[in-house]
């Protein structure tokens, strides 16, 4: 049996209801049997390690302890594990990836060096292990959320038809996927313009536990928002719309006095900035941001370098014309040296006929 896989297996069961930590599994191994296992959530509060010893007791001594993450050595709201795998006699710790918290980053590994613990970095499942934390891993080394443009667009890059837009560019299977991909993030932005024509909740509908409310913006430089659109009557201190300084200051107390949370945020062309919302989720420690949006938010998010990576789903449909919405409008680049790039595309099949695409932003 690979221990490190089912290690890995369990760190994956608190994907969503781990952020801001990272997800965690951990398994205590003694002659060859399984002794204890356990993974990590926010509300559970005990780090996988010491999940994993409670389960073992005695028999943590002398054991092998396979986990995906650096047991930590400092004190948060739980004491160090690298602590409490050295006073249960743990022989040795198998571990994927160095934890790249500025906290850890190596530490933990010295301190169980330093008692005696045998200590192993075991790469095989690196990639994996890297993917399964991919947000945490992004904010420990930049300080800000990873952000992700998806959007749901014809094979002509369109987004919507220049009369009727009722029903959906997409299948319900494909929505479903984007309904797992958002609830894995902390946050979701918007713009005014898709609010007005949608009256959208942009909520997380995949029915599984979070770690905290996925926090709801709206990118809205006048305050246009309607009092009675759903995103202001169903919010519960979720909600967050990022405004200029311009805006009406009585229609701010409007939205304030109903518990939404207001913030000016200018940036050019009398906009609101983008990068200055990404700064303040970062630290308020939002590991992720997701952008589902209309064309001119896109274009901002990527003619800016906001967005790390796109998620685009694809559905076997052709809009055509000029007037269509292409997904990112603007001014656009006006040269074809000049196109936005990307790299480390995946395909992402979605049966019987769509697909998605994510790729990387190239960033200078």
């Amino acid at each position: 049996m690979n221990y490190l896989r089912v290690a890995l297996d369990l760190a994956r069961q608190g994907l969503g209801r781990v952020t801001p930590n990272p997800a965690v599994g951990a398994v205590l191994v003694r002659d060859d049997v399984v002794v204890g296992q356990g993974f990590h959530t926010w509300a559970g509060v005990k780090h996988a390690e010491v999940l994993a010893l409670e389960a073992a007791g005695e028999k943590a001594r002398g054991a092998t302890l396979y986990i995906n993450l650096e047991p930590c050595s400092h004190m948060g709201r739980t004491a160090p594990c690298a602590d409490a795998l050295i006073a249960a006699g743990v022989k040795k710790v198998v571990a994927i990836t160095e934890d790249p918290n500025p906290q850890v980053e190596g530490r933990g590994f010295g301190r169980l060096r330093a008692a005696g613990v045998e200590v192993e970095v075991d790469p095989e499942f690196a990639q994996e292990a890297t993917d399964l934390n991919l947000a945490f891993f992004h904010y420990m080394r930049t300080g800000r959320p990873l952000v992700t443009l998806k959007s749901a667009l014809t094979l002509d890059g369109k987004i919507a038809a220049p009369e009727d837009n009722s029903g959906w560019i997409t299948s319900e299977r494909a929505r479903a996927h984007v309904q797992q991909i958002r609830h894995l993030h902390d946050a979701i932005l918007t713009g005014i313009d898709t609010v007005l024509s949608d009256d959208c909740l942009l909520t997380d509908r995949s029915g599984l536990e979070r770690s905290r409310p996925l926090l709801r913006i709206v990118v809205d430089s006048q305050l246009r928002i309607p009092l009675t659109s759903k995103m202001v009557t169903s919010a519960r201190g979720d909600l967050l719309v990022v405004c200029s300084s311009v805006a009406s200051p009585s229609r701010r107390q409007d939205l304030e006095k109903l518990g939404i949370e207001v913030l000016a945020a200018d940036g050019p062309g009398g906009r609101t900035d983008l990068k200055k919302i990404v700064e303040v989720l970062g630290t308020r420690k939002y590991l992720s941001l997701m952008i589902e949006a209309g064309s001119k938010v896109n274009w901002s998010a990527l003619e800016y370098g906001v967005a790390d990576r796109i998620f685009f789903y694809y559905a076997p449909k052709i809009l055509g014309g000029l007037q269509s919405l292409p997904v990112a409008g603007g001014i656009g680049k006006r040269r074809r040296a000049d196109a936005i790039r990307f790299t480390g595309t995946k395909l992402h099949v979605i049966p019987p006929d769509e697909f998605a695409v994510e790729a990387w932003l190239t960033k200078s």
